[in-house]
């Protein structure tokens, strides 16, 4: 199938990516992992699609994904931006959770995991580095110093931060230009609205959401906790308690018959009401499927008025559903 034209966003100055990106940690962590040759044909499918900016991580498998992901796109390097991350120190004899062992940010760890990064993914450049999250051990100006240097050796060619709050934004963006910020933000997360995404307006920084379908649940497809494997983290989360999901169940429903009244999912209006949240926010939802894959793709091309977004942003506010974001887990955020 030939190649498709999706929009295009700016993150920062020098990035120019699809308006919707793929997030590729689901294909090898946190969601159970994924047979290699349906992760590549996903891929696949998704640069056919006109995708054009790929999310990964060290921490994904811990490795794992990287090197997945840098299989999967070497026939369109010239074609793709793949963002990666770093930020911890990880035991490669372990999975999962139980590999990281705390933050790492110090400016020789930050060009050791980088090198690495460069190798798995088998790519010359990264084309944009995150901070994973803030290391409260270290000067955030040292650890971007740190990246400066790679893009000033071209081996990186932007900066990325995620997770973290207005004083880190600005006080990173002194040292050197941030193009973008990764947070969490959806219907049911909206923790970085005001002070964090008028700061990216006003410093030129891409937003780029991730989780912007609930992890999952706003497509409506899952209900309970047996809709996911048992080693899925969702298990782990509040939110997805057997109780919390029932009680949140209601308000998916409300999602779902708003989405039949545009003709779309409850995913692709979801998915809408980020995009149209600001012309600098790129959200990357997660797909092992190629149908999911093809429907999230298709939200660019939906139009919400003014009172729709109102509508969707009032019904479904955050403070409505139940459980918290993050168990312990939430100990790696920062807002500062």
């Amino acid at each position: 199938m030939p190649e498709t034209t999706m929009p295009t966003r700016r993150l920062g100055p020098h990035l120019t990516v699809s308006a919707i990106g793929l997030g590729c940690m689901g294909m090898s962590h946190g969601y159970g992992g994924q047979d290699e040759k349906d992760a590549i044909r996903t891929l696949h499918r998704a640069v056919e699609l006109g995708v054009t900016f790929f999310d990964t991580a060290e921490v994904y498998g811990p490795f794992a994904n990287e090197i997945l992901v840098g299989k999967g796109l070497k026939p369109f390097r010239d074609k793709v931006m793949i963002a990666t991350k770093f930020g911890f120190r990880l035991n490669p004899e372990k999975k999962g959770p139980e590999a990281m062992g705390g933050l790492d940010s110090r400016p020789e760890h930050v060009r050791e995991v980088t090198e690495a990064s460069l190798k798995r993914l088998g790519v010359d450049v990264i084309d944009l580095l995150y901070q994973h999250r803030l290391d409260p051990e270290v000067p955030i100006e040292d650890t971007v110093g740190a990246m400066a240097d790679l893009v000033t050796e071209g081996k990186v060619r932007a900066l990325g931060l995620s997770e973290v709050g207005v004083e880190t934004l600005r006080r990173a963006h002194a040292v050197h230009p941030i193009s973008a910020l990764q947070s969490e933000y959806s219907l049911w997360t909206r923790d970085p609205e005001g002070d964090i995404l008028d700061t990216c307006r006003e410093l030129g920084i891409g937003f780029v959401p991730f989780s912007p379908l609930g992890r999952g649940f706003l497509t409506g497809t899952i209900r309970k906790p047996e809709d996911f494997g048992a080693d899925d983290f969702r298990h782990n989360i509040p939110r997805f308690s057997a109780e919390n999901m029932a009680a949140n169940a209601a308000l998916v429903t409300i999602l779902e018959e708003m989405a039949a009244r545009k003709g779309a999912t409850a995913a692709q209006l979801a998915l809408a009401w980020v995009l149209h949240r600001g012309d600098f926010i790129v959200p990357i939802p997660g797909a092992r499927k190629i149908g999911h894959l093809e429907q999230n793709v298709a939200a660019a091309s939906i139009s919400l008025s003014t009172e729709e977004m109102e509508a969707l942003g009032d019904l479904l506010a955050p403070e409505k559903f139940a459980g918290e974001r993050y168990g312990k887990a939430g100990a790696w955020v920062s807002r500062k």
